[in-house]
């Protein structure tokens, strides 16, 4: 099991660490390892917890000092963790990564190899986004997204996302009081997604829309997600079982997606859109094949040789995503002609709903 618990239900509304809540969680992870389950969290908190030692009362918002307080509060938030998971005798590994343990072939597999050394030695890694020396241009931004990625890395069951409210609901509960919970969720679409929303506090930098983002990444790595809140008695047991009412549980997609994909499709940005004509659409779709420059209709945005982009019909519905191999200037002269290279190879392109 992945577990990632976010900041709102790690702190308190000064930002500081809220002890209990860690001491909760770290108690329901003993009995289930007790239970043969193995674990890895994914812990949000660093920037929160390091607020008030800097003296912050709000949430910057400026990269550099958010980098900064997060180092101040990663050391912190370890230490408690530390005391709770050693009061079962159990031992924590911090683990900081970052994007390029995904996406580079090599580090990928240095860091699934790592984890399950940590794994095999009976630790609980406890993970996190290299905050305090992640380049701005490369991050995640989000540890919603991070436990999506690990658990489609270690080959995990269930992905638990925990958060401050029962899951998702048909509207804003805080907002509409006749909003009702959804129990299960067979398909995140982009629909879903949006009408989510941002951030719930100014503790955290996800929320309900992040968390639907990591279950459409988990779906797609065969791994079925439950969304829940950290305050439910005994809710890491609940959500390794399924229970009815734990929360949302998002159901698995039959067939995984290969780890590089996965990256392309979920956790790289797009920064441009290519529009294709229906015959390249079909090659797409039906044949597998590469995006040749003949196929192209027009292009959008400003993007380099290696840039991700969204594949669009002419209608404008988006239906693949991948690497282009071609600029966006380059490849607006290159559209509708004949030529052999491919705009996105076939091994970097992914068919998305």
């Amino acid at each position: 099991m992945v577990l990632k618990i976010g900041s709102s239900s790690l702190t308190d509304e000064l930002g500081h660490i809220a002890e209990h809540a860690i001491v909760k969680l770290c108690d329901e992870l003993a009995h289930a390892r007790a239970n043969g389950h193995e674990l890895l969290v994914v812990s949000s908190g660093a920037v929160a917890a390091g607020m008030p030692a800097v003296g912050l009362t709000q949430r910057p918002r400026d990269p550099l000092t958010l980098q900064a307080i997060s180092a101040v509060g990663q050391s912190r938030l370890m230490e408690v963790y530390n005391r709770a998971l050693w009061s079962h005798g159990l031992v924590a590994g911090q683990v900081l990564i970052s994007p390029h343990d995904f996406f580079d072939r090599t580090q990928y597999l240095h860091a699934k190899a790592t984890l399950g050394r940590l794994l095999e030695l009976g630790v609980v890694p406890v993970l996190n986004e290299n905050d305090a020396l992640a380049d701005t241009e490369l991050r995640f931004g989000d540890n919603d997204r991070i436990a999506a990625l690990v658990a489609h890395l270690v080959g995990a069951d269930v992905l638990v996302l925990l958060t401050d409210i029962t899951g998702v609901f048909t509207s804003d509960p805080r907002l509409d009081a006749s909003a009702s919970l959804i129990e299960e969720i067979q398909e995140v679409d982009r629909a879903l997604q949006a009408a989510a929303g941002g951030a719930g506090t100014s503790r955290g930098s996800g929320g309900m829309a992040s968390k639907l983002a990591a279950a459409r990444i988990a779906a797609w790595s065969g791994v079925r997600t439950v969304i829940a809140a950290a305050s439910r008695a005994d809710v890491v047991a609940d959500a390794i079982e399924g229970r009815n009412g734990v929360g949302t549980i998002v159901a698995p997609r039959q067939r995984r997606m290969a780890a590089r994909k996965l990256w392309i499709a979920f956790a790289l940005g797009a920064e441009g859109t290519v529009v294709v004509d229906d015959g390249a659409r079909r090659a797409l779709e039906d044949r597998g094949t590469s995006l040749l420059p003949v196929g192209v209709v027009s292009v959008h945005g400003h993007f380099e040789s290696g840039s991700a982009v969204e594949v669009a019909s002419l209608d404008g519905t988006v239906f693949a995503k991948g690497l282009a191999r071609v600029g966006a200037v380059d490849l607006a002269a290159l559209a509708g002609k004949r030529g052999p290279a491919a705009v996105i190879h076939r091994d970097e392109l992914v068919l998305v709903p």
